[in-house]
């Protein structure tokens, strides 16, 4: 039987291991960036964690992320050469934007929005958002496990019929298989449409993978953009992720007026993980994203090319 002394240290030691989870930072480059980055660039794809007593999480979330201040993202912009950003509001916080909002303030104008809304929202409230420099809305398909075209299809169109008369655009986090059901209409929409993340294709199952034709058609044409973000969500080669290569190219080939590019930090972990619950703390993943951006030269070794992927598509897509 363990003595009272014994009891004592290991309940010392758990809180102290406790407190140093508590406390974990968001990852901060590790590779310092290796090629000029030009002025302007722009991190398209971000979250805030904010304190959880003043930006309460949603009670129907999948995942419980570690904080992510805007002093931590500010550390990596600076480290990354990056002025400009574009924060979203991840699932985490349903509908509610504060967070977000909270760390577009902390940039001033050199930040933008990406909202989560409902019927519930109002114009009203979009215009306040419009004034604060939220430019989309965010449809998080992929997080929620939404994989019907059912389904996918009528919020589409939705999101789409709310943002067509302010002009903004409509995100999507979601697989291929989606964006094939969701084709036509995209090809319709009167508003920008967004792919996050590769449009959520796998690596491992090379370029002929159904679906991703037509995400490179939809590019050719003008009708979406995607953000090559994220790449360790579609590969497990780290940490260059080298089978994303071939896919970025031929996004970029197909037209690098409709490319963006982002970090994805903090990096969440929102998979659905056997044993974990959505209450329990979801640790971020350690991404070193210097070494990301190291890797846009290889994608794209034109310097004109990789300008307009930071600077001037996003310029034109949120308006700074």
């Amino acid at each position: 039987m363990l003595s009272r002394r014994s009891v004592l240290l290991a309940s010392l030691a758990a809180g102290v291991a406790m407190s140093k989870k508590a406390h974990a930072r968001a990852a901060q480059p590790a590779t310092p960036v290796n090629f000029e980055v030009p002025a302007h660039a722009c991190d398209c794809h971000t979250h805030i964690h904010g304190d959880v007593e003043k930006f309460p999480f949603f009670a129907g979330r999948v995942y419980t992320p570690e904080p992510a201040s805007p002093e931590e993202m500010a550390a990596l912009h600076k480290a990354l050469h990056i002025e400009r950003v574009v924060i979203v509001t991840p699932s985490v916080y349903g509908t509610d934007n504060s967070s977000t909002l909270f760390g577009m303030k902390a940039r001033g104008a050199a930040a933008r929005g990406v909202a989560v809304i409902d019927d519930k929202t109002t114009e009203a409230h979009l215009d306040a958002m419009q004034a604060d420099g939220f430019r989309g809305v965010r449809l998080n398909l992929a997080t929620g496990g939404v994989n019907d075209p059912n389904v996918g299809r009528p919020r589409f169109t939705a999101a789409v019929e709310r943002m067509k008369a302010r002009g903004w655009h409509v995100q999507l986090y979601t697989t291929l298989p989606m964006i094939s059901a969701i084709k036509d209409l995209v090809e319709t929409a009167p508003v920008p449409v967004v792919f996050d993340h590769f449009g959520g294709l796998e690596a491992s199952l090379g370029l002929e993978q159904p679906g991703f034709s037509d995400l490179v058609a939809l590019v050719k044409s003008g009708k979406a953009y995607v953000k090559i973000s994220g790449a360790y969500r579609s590969s497990k080669l780290a940490p260059d992720y080298q089978d994303m290569a071939p896919y970025a190219r031929a996004l970029i080939a197909a037209n690098a007026d409709r490319i963006v590019w982002g970090t994805d930090w903090p990096h969440p972990d929102s998979s659905r993980v056997e044993g974990r619950k959505a209450t329990d703390i979801a640790p971020l993943y350690q991404i070193d994203d210097g070494r990301l951006l190291n890797q846009l030269p290889v994608w794209a070794p034109d310097a004109d090319v990789r300008k307009k992927i930071l600077v001037d598509n996003p310029a034109q897509l949120y308006g700074f």
